[in-house]
């Protein structure tokens, strides 16, 4: 039976948009090495609609990370959507109409984990319907002042701490599962 994991690149203010544009001073080899074995570790990718718009435009075409590029065509792929039709991506699959049915299925499916990356409003969404099983954070020694956070208007989710390392560049790998009590 496959977990939901998610992934973020998350700064000390909470902001999880356009790493991009804050990530890449903080990135080193210990992190390379937890983004390989998240990739390993993967049976599936999930993401929202929006996410998937956006990196199915970019990695079928543009993608410069060689490594993630083929990762990301040829990983089984999820899209949780009631308004996206079809899904054009190698490997891809919409998930509509009874989500938290249908990913509960895939979950039964899938060895491996069911990776995430981005998709705040899904991840909230999976939290609020306990569907994620681990919500991994490299948080960034910086605040970025602007931007969508990660839990924005969102209701209390306890969570259980179960893994913390600290890097060279002073980022911090959290690993949580919610805790139920």
């Amino acid at each position: 039976m496959g977990k939901i994991v998610s992934n973020f690149f998350i700064s000390l203010d909470g902001v999880v948009e356009s790493p991009d544009q804050w990530h890449f001073p903080y990135f080193n080899d210990e992190m390379g090495a937890v983004v390989e074995e998240g990739m390993q570790g993967a049976g599936a990718f999930l993401m929202g609609r929006k996410l998937y718009e956006e990196w199915s435009a970019y990695w079928t075409t543009t993608g410069q990370d060689q490594d993630f590029a083929a990762f990301i065509n040829d990983v089984p792929k999820y899209v949780v959507s009631n308004t996206l039709e079809k899904a054009e991506w190698n490997n891809t699959t919409v998930v509509s109409g009874d989500v938290a049915a249908r990913l509960r299925e895939v979950k039964q499916q899938i060895d491996g984990d069911i990776q995430m990356s981005g998709s705040a409003t899904t991840v909230r969404w999976l939290l609020a319907n306990g569907l994620l099983d681990e919500l991994r954070l490299l948080v960034h020694p910086i605040a970025v002042g602007h931007g969508r956070r990660l839990f924005e208007d969102t209701p209390t989710h306890p969570l259980k701490l179960v893994k913390s390392e600290t890097f060279q560049t002073g980022v911090l790998n959290l690993a949580y599962v919610p805790d139920a009590g």
